[in-house]
């Protein structure tokens, strides 16, 4: 665990100097939430695809954070120093998903708030423990998705579109079920606050598994070909 949390240490330090999250990626996830408010220019229709909004816009929001991330880390060559260092695969990988998670957690939340802001969202007393789970839960199955599969096309040639094609198909049950948890923190009468627990629990189970696959896997994928 202290491997792992000096991993991440590492990371959200190269973060912090190079800026990545807030030059480019929060300006562009902001950016994507305006335009589809000024394309989406009426009130029962933008609050109908308010919660679906805000995590498609994280979706590619993640794949944009892990593909920069990777790019410094081959780039510098730091990623392989650090495989062949004392440290152990499994605390590499844990430390990068946490670096990961801490920055999407900061950006979920920004777009949660730009869409009260800018699509009129409301969440009542009574749903803000259920959107908060949402968004820790949402922002960890994201960050483990994108640092397995950042892991898997990292030494790959065309790793940016590789990246997408891999992960947007893996991603897709979690972008349901975060748009469905939402909607019912929003207060949808679509859905109903219990129907929206229910969505959560499909987040826990996917960040689960897709953590521990991460695990399991991360060594061998970053092991160097002969």
């Amino acid at each position: 665990m202290k491997q792992a949390l000096v991993v991440a240490r590492k990371d959200l330090l190269v973060e912090f100097r190079a800026r990545l999250l807030l030059v480019r990626v929060i300006p562009f996830a902001l950016l994507v939430l305006v335009l589809f408010a000024v394309a989406l220019d009426s009130e029962p229709l933008i609050l109908r695809a308010a919660s679906g909004l805000v995590w498609l816009t994280m979706l590619f929001s993640t794949l944009l954070l892990v593909q920069r991330t990777y790019d410094v880390e081959t780039q510098d060559a730091a990623l392989e120093v650090l495989l062949t260092s004392a440290v152990e695969p499994v605390n590499v990988f844990f430390g990068k998903l946490f670096a990961a998670f801490v920055q999407l957690l900061v950006l979920s939340v920004l777009l949660v708030f730009g869409a009260i802001v800018l699509y009129g969202a409301t969440v009542s007393g009574s749903n803000v423990v259920l959107l908060v789970t949402i968004v820790v839960s949402a922002a960890w199955g994201l960050a483990s998705v994108g640092t397995l599969y950042g892991a898997v096309v990292a030494n790959m040639n065309g790793r940016d579109s590789l990246l997408a094609l891999l992960a947007l198909p893996v991603l897709a049950p979690l972008l349901i079920g975060a748009s469905r948890a939402t909607e019912a923190a929003f207060g949808s009468q679509t859905i109903d606050t219990a129907s929206g627990w229910a969505w959560v629990a499909l987040l826990a189970v996917f960040a689960v598994v897709f953590s521990a696959a991460g695990a399991a896997a991360f060594g061998a994928l970053m092991e160097p070909e002969a």
